[in-house]
């Protein structure tokens, strides 16, 4: 199963960059995340892990498992039986930036579940990057409204 989802974001990439990697504070501007407890101190990169709960779904330890500072990062979680992959990336657009979100997952259980578990991975994907695309939008507009002050 996979699953992408893409919006174009008013913001440039380092805008957006900080907010992403700041896991922690996720739940602030997704009702997807509950919480997401680092287990590493220090900054956020390759190898880290992180605790996170979601409604409807059973907490995850995601590990990270590709990491490009200012660009993006991909983490992964087993559970049951089943391998979830993701992957947040930026690049640069000529209106701000481009996200994309993708989630795979592999293992046995994935066809009796991939009916169900794709309509909820795709809505917590899009109200992610909604999400995300207001908080950096917003930052944006009230750095721009006090710069021009």
């Amino acid at each position: 199963m996979q699953v992408e989802v893409n919006a174009t974001i008013a913001a440039s990439p380092d805008q957006i960059w900080p907010v992403l990697i700041d896991v922690e504070r996720w739940h602030e501007w997704t009702p997807s995340i509950i919480s997401i407890k680092r287990l590493e101190p220090g900054r956020f990169g390759l190898g880290d892990t992180a605790r996170i709960r979601q409604p409807k779904l059973p907490e995850m330890i995601w590990r990270v498992t590709d990491f490009q500072a200012q660009r993006g990062f991909v983490w992964e979680a087993k559970s049951w039986g089943v391998l979830t992959v993701g992957e947040h990336w930026i690049t640069p657009h000529p209106t701000g930036a481009e996200l994309l979100l993708q989630i795979r997952q592999s293992g046995r259980f994935v066809p009796i579940f991939a009916p169900w578990i794709s309509r909820l991975t795709r809505h917590y994907m899009e109200l992610e990057a909604q999400g995300l695309k207001r908080r950096c939008e917003h930052a944006t507009a009230v750095k721009s409204s006090t710069m021009s002050s």
